[in-house]
């Protein structure tokens, strides 16, 4: 039998990038599932079902009969109940404190995969010299996803039938800038499991344009789900049969048009779409220049299939199901451009 103190001490221990970036991997594949939930949870106005924030004793739904009615009187104090589902079954509240309830759950599970993990590694001092401080920062990051989360569903608490776009905005590209820091962070950990003197990717200036540009068009996408501005023109490439579409109100002035107005907003995401994707086109150009190919044509086909489900959104009316593989493709996106940027990044270090 082995003796236990013959078992090196955690002090012993050496670095394991690769193991790390497996893990940083894993849950970057959460953080998309999470992001696709919360499309659901949108699309089916499920937000503000659950009118409490109880990070621990909200991990379990209501289990019995009296406990869900307690909970369906809390719901009917909001204004989304009194004047959008005024007469809803306790059936049909059920069904959207599901997703509300599944949404937060897996966010849950999302700090759980990347604090237990890391106090793990920590332990056993498998964490490289100088990356301890960037897990720490991810795993901060999802806290405060969680408070943003809470801060958003608190805006249609008391005077609104919905959440804030704005709130709603912010929520959702802080969940993309998490999912492209463990996609950033894991491939700087694979590079040093493959090269001990690998150092850290840098963002290049092209780099910053890019994500400058991705941003808007993320952002733009965020606001039509929370204006449900997807719904004021369901035709393409015109819009109602204008290419500007009409009904757009400069009323209030250009910025209130610009950051409020449902038609509006849908025009300049449908548009800005295109100067996105030819900013990833010139992107994957340059991986392939520099021997990339298969990263290259893998930012190709995936551009092509949002610009694509984009396009069936639209002309579906907002198909449920449709609309949520464009957000989780969009996810997607995302992380295969966090990737790309990366690739050259390393180049450039």
């Amino acid at each position: 039998m082995t003796n236990a103190s013959a078992l090196p001490s955690p002090a012993a221990r050496t670095p394991r990038p690769a193991a790390l970036a497996r893990w940083l991997w894993a849950v970057a594949l959460l953080v998309i599932i999470v992001v696709g939930v919360g499309g659901i949870t949108r699309l089916t106005e499920s937000g503000l079902s659950i009118t409490e924030w109880r990070p621990v004793s909200g991990v379990l739904p209501p289990m019995t009969e009296a406990g869900w009615i307690a909970e369906f009187e809390k719901y009917k104090q909001i204004p989304e109940y009194k004047e959008i589902n005024l007469g809803m079954t306790l059936a049909g509240f059920k069904a959207i404190f599901f997703w509300e309830w599944l949404h937060r759950i897996l966010g849950r599970l999302v700090g759980m995969a990347l604090l237990v993990p890391l106090i793990w590694y920590a332990w056993r001092r498998a964490i490289p010299a100088g990356y301890g401080w960037r897990l720490t920062a991810l795993a901060a990051l999802v806290g405060l996803q969680g408070a943003i989360g809470w801060w958003m569903v608190a805006s249609g608490l008391e005077y609104r039938v919905d959440v804030s776009h704005f709130r709603l905005a912010t929520h959702l590209l802080t969940a993309l800038f998490l999912l492209a820091g463990l996609v950033w962070t894991a491939r700087d950990l694979g590079a040093l499991a493959q090269d001990r003197g690998a150092r850290p990717a840098r963002l290049t200036g092209a780099a910053i344009s890019v994500i400058l540009i991705l941003f808007v068009q993320l952002l733009l996408g965020a606001w039509v789900a929370g204006l449900n501005a997807g719904y004021v023109a369901s035709t393409w490439p015109l819009m109602n049969d204008h290419f500007v579409p009409e009904g757009i109100d400069w009323a209030g002035g250009a910025w209130l048009a610009l950051t409020n107005d449902p038609f509006l907003i849908h025009f300049l995401h449908r548009w800005w779409s295109w100067v996105a994707a030819i900013a990833l086109l010139l992107l994957a150009r340059s991986l392939s220049r520099r021997g990339a190919r298969i990263e290259a044509r893998l930012l190709v086909a995936v551009v092509a299939a949002q610009m694509l489900l984009g396009i069936w959104t639209v002309v579906s009316g907002v198909s449920m199901w449709v609309a949520v593989m464009h957000q989780v493709v969009g996810a997607i996106l995302v992380a295969i451009a966090a990737a790309a940027l990366h690739r050259l990044g390393r180049r450039a270090a």
